[in-house]
């Protein structure tokens, strides 16, 4: 889910890796991962492009580990198990949406993901 399925015949690509910034340049609210330093456009939208398709997989690896802690969370095993209600509370979620969350921890947790590929 981190990645979009490649098309048959292209390879699979990975994003550019996040790096945190300093936080000198962070605190500066026209500073983006030194884009506006950027002065060629070509090379603006290569690099643009690059974080935009990091920024999404980090998002989706994100929300793969969401799912799991959620599900983790909900396993009627545990002695200090959450209700879903308690669970889309805590993420901010409505409570449907945090019984799909648990339902996809569950499949990733059983390695759900992966039968599908």
């Amino acid at each position: 889910m981190a990645e979009p399925a490649p098309r048959r015949n292209e390879p699979r690509l990975r994003p550019a890796p996040l790096l945190f910034e300093p936080a000198e340049a962070a605190a500066d609210p026209e500073h983006f991962f030194d884009l506006e330093s950027i002065d060629d456009p070509r090379a603006l939208l290569d690099r643009a492009t690059e974080l935009t398709q990091a920024f999404r997989a980090a998002a989706d690896r994100a929300m793969e580990f969401q799912a799991m802690a959620a599900a983790q969370l909900a396993d009627p095993r545990r002695f200090d198990r959450l209700t879903t209600a308690d669970i889309a509370e805590r993420a901010e979620w409505t409570e449907d949406y945090a019984k799909k969350m648990v339902e996809f921890g569950r499949d990733l947790m059983r390695g759900g993901e992966q039968a599908s590929d």
